[in-house]
């Protein structure tokens, strides 16, 4: 029974925001928008050779209410040969988080790096199975390294800001 006293207590305690550590949840996790086109079908499955594949991605999070943020990978694939268009996949994926806690500094980092990392197994599946569905071979996308991608932005972002004068070295041979 004091056990039971206790758990309940410190449920009041973080319902009634007097738990000041940091504290994520994924709330859900959903599709906003998902494509598939073949635009060439039937004849698509008669072509010989691989097509080449071109995969862009593109990260937006937003805040929906108090301590909840929307965070949305979307990915694009086109599968093409010199002839023309395989397939093309458009998937825009989502979750829901809940940031209670996290200081100003780390909170673009956590999402646009961590939470993208959470989402991106759920999402390179939807591509997989989509690409499947539509009478071709698994599309299994390489993992990514999203906060190698988001250092990398943010350096980029600083040296634009300070006139390219800290660090950068793009353009140079």
């Amino acid at each position: 029974m004091a056990e039971e006293e206790g758990v309940a207590g410190g449920q009041e305690q973080l319902a009634n925001g007097g738990d000041s550590d940091p504290q994520v949840a994924v709330i859900s996790q959903y599709v906003k928008d998902l494509s598939f086109e073949n635009p060439n079908a039937p004849a698509v499955y008669q072509w010989q050779g691989q097509p080449k594949m071109e995969v862009q991605f593109n990260i937006g999070a937003q805040k929906v209410g108090d301590d909840v943020h929307e965070v949305t990978i979307q990915i694009q694939v086109s599968a093409k040969s010199d002839e023309s268009t395989f397939f093309q996949i458009e998937l825009a994926y989502a979750g829901l988080f809940a940031l209670r806690n996290i200081p100003e500094e780390q909170l673009q980092p956590f999402l646009l790096a961590e939470a993208p990392r959470i989402l991106f197994p759920f999402a390179r599946r939807i591509v997989s199975d989509a690409a499947v569905d539509g009478g071709f071979a698994p599309l299994m996308l390489d993992p990514i390294d999203f906060g190698s991608l988001y250092m990398a932005r943010a350096a980029q972002a600083q040296a634009e800001t300070s006139g390219g004068q800290v660090g950068d070295t793009i353009g140079q041979a």
